[in-house]
């Protein structure tokens, strides 16, 4: 066995050599040209540009910020056709703790036969909360079928999954007074110091009513925030079209929205204004413009959608652009991205944000110790990322590379990447950007199942931005510098207990998630951006007893890779020794 062995490790050698893929280090990139991002890497705006995201609805929650838009397309996706918005049927999420490097959850199926509401033929413009119930948070997304109503999901996480609770719209054309608002759409929700929740919503011009509309609804909620506590009643908005914002600082409430393109000063043309009142329903007094069209920051005129949040002691205004489908189609096409600025507010009253492509100020830095989602960055070339989950893998070709902002890098000696490369592959760690300094390789061998893989740094150190580059088709679920001045690996101890890791002062993890890392005392996963214990009881633990090895080889801990097969399986290598790969865990 071990002379077939060492003759399979020479021509295994040989071949991975050869290799302009996998297996070289700098020599993989030979033939290897990184694309050029569409976003400049002076710049944080867009927040994508992998995906259309439109009509920002923003919600804050345990120090996060998460983004539902509208899903108007995958940039890679060459549309020939103006967007007319009759294909939207899921939504995109995607949140942030710094506002500069953006994690992507993927689209949430929403309406038709494949989405949580059937009953809808539409998912536009959404908003979102949470909201205690029964003592625990329970989340609540709202969004517009079409213009013809507004419907609602609920999920116990932010980022789904999500259920229809009502199978049915939660506003309609039958609703009291709702009949004769032209657009039933665009709502944003409030939920009052007192636990009580709003719902604003409507939009669109009666012919000749350019000044005084009067579509504009609001209405309380049922405490379970998927039913009605009373008749809609008006919002009396000069020169509204469509947008509505809510916001509720100190005692005052601020309603925003974005005016009619009849509307002349000091209103503007499709611009965000905003009005006050001392009760959530109204009545509310006009104050002022507080975003200008895209039109005026960036020769992007079209509609406009904003949410404005408090996040960290300051103010963020959300909004929409086409600035992106211009870039990629030479001119507009009605496929926006979501863009981010501080807005001031001061004495009482916001001042008017502007739009810029340098977007906000990163708020903190990532902490490149810990397991870092590869879905998590601020800049890309040529990736896509599929599916809906918390966590979600990011798919590279050759060429193709994201980018971190501002890592602490912490005189790390080695990365590990969770991934897996059909072909094999090579990752290329750099910082500066995509052809900046190079720090280190990491080779993926051939495989279809995800592995940990490790490559070793040199010069890592101080706070840059980290660029990962691929040779290849690869997949990268995460990744996490390791061996520098801080760790966020546990400690080992000798736990046994089913809950084992409380006693390492980590908490347990909620079931049997992927596994990151094995160490002396079991296995450990992340949830919520912290290490947690996988249950003994979960299936790798207990498949891995079932498996004692052969011709004096260890099972596989972790790799499913296969290099070789004979009569007692399959084997795959770790710690640069052979091992047969466990076949009850791959």
């Amino acid at each position: 066995m071990k002379s077939i062995l060492f003759s399979y490790i020479i021509t295994l050698t040989l071949t991975l050599t050869s290799s302009i893929v996998y297996g070289a280090g700098a020599s993989s990139f030979s033939n290897v040209t990184p694309g050029k991002s569409i976003k400049d890497l002076a710049n944080h705006n867009p927040l994508f540009t992998h995906r259309y995201s439109a009509d920002p609805g923003v919600m804050v929650y345990n120090n996060r910020v998460y983004v539902y838009a509208t899903n108007d397309g995958d940039v890679a996706t060459k549309f020939t056709d103006d967007n007319t918005y009759s294909h939207i049927n899921s939504l995109n999420v995607m949140s942030s703790e710094d506002l500069v490097n953006w994690t992507d959850h993927g689209s949430i199926l929403v309406a038709g036969n494949n989405g949580a509401a059937k009953w809808a033929g539409n998912s536009w413009a959404p908003c979102a909360t949470y909201k205690k119930i029964n003592g625990k948070d329970k989340f609540f997304l709202y969004f517009a079928n079409n213009a013809n109503g507004i419907g609602v999901l609920t999920s116990d996480s932010p980022t789904g999954p999500f259920k229809d609770p009502i199978g049915k719209a939660l506003i309609t054309r039958q609703t009291p007074n709702c009949g004769d608002v032209a657009w039933l759409f665009d709502p944003a929700v409030l939920v009052d110091t007192d636990g009580t929740g709003y719902l604003y919503f409507g939009g669109g011009v009666p012919d000749g009513k350019d000044a005084a509309p009067k579509t504009i609804r609001v209405v309380k909620l049922g405490a379970d925030m998927v039913s009605l506590a009373g008749t809609p009643q008006l919002i009396d908005t000069p020169y509204v079209f469509e947008d509505s914002g809510i916001n509720k600082i100190g005692n005052t409430y601020y309603y925003s929205y974005c005016t009619n393109w009849s509307a002349g000063e000091p209103y503007g043309q499709a611009r965000i204004v905003y009005m006050t009142s001392s009760n959530p329903m109204g009545p509310f007094t006009y104050q002022g413009v507080c975003l200008n069209n895209p039109g005026e920051d960036f020769q992007t005129y079209g509609n406009n959608h904003h949410t404005i949040i408090e996040f960290k002691n300051k103010y963020y205004i959300f909004y929409h652009t086409e600035w992106l489908n211009k870039q990629v189609f030479g001119t507009q096409k009605g496929y926006r991205t979501s863009f981010v600025n501080e807005i001031t507010f001061s004495n009482g009253k916001f001042e008017k944000a502007k739009g810029t492509y340098e977007g906000v100020s990163q708020l903190s830095d990532v902490d490149g110790s810990k397991v870092n989602n590869a879905s998590s960055f601020a800049w890309q070339y040529g990736i896509t990322i599929k599916g809906q989950d918390n966590v979600l893998p990011v798919n590279y070709v050759k060429g193709a590379w994201t980018g971190i902002s501002n890592v602490d890098l912490g005189n790390a000696k080695s990365i590990t990447l969770k991934a897996y490369a059909p072909n094999g592959a090579t990752i290329k760690v750099c910082v500066g950007s995509e052809n900046g300094t190079v720090l280190g390789y990491v080779d993926i061998p051939k495989g279809n199942s995800l592995q940990n893989v490790t490559g070793n740094l040199d010069n890592a150190s101080g706070t840059k931005n980290l660029f990962l580059v691929s040779s290849g088709d690869a997949t990268i679920e995460s990744w996490q510098l390791t061996g520098g001045n801080s760790s966020s690996t546990p400690s080992p101890s000798n736990g046994s207990s089913d809950c084992w890791s409380q006693s390492l002062g980590y908490g347990c993890c909620s079931g049997c998630i992927d596994v990151i890392m094995t160490d002396n005392d079991g296995e450990w996963g992340v949830e919520n951006n912290d290490w947690c214990g996988i249950p003994k009881t979960c299936n790798s633990n207990n498949a891995s007893s079932s498996c004692s090895g052969a011709q004096g080889y260890p099972c596989c801990k972790s790799t499913c890779s296969s290099y070789f097969q004979d009569n007692d399986g399959e084997w795959g290598v770790e710690n640069d020794d052979w091992c047969l790969i466990n076949k009850s865990i791959c």
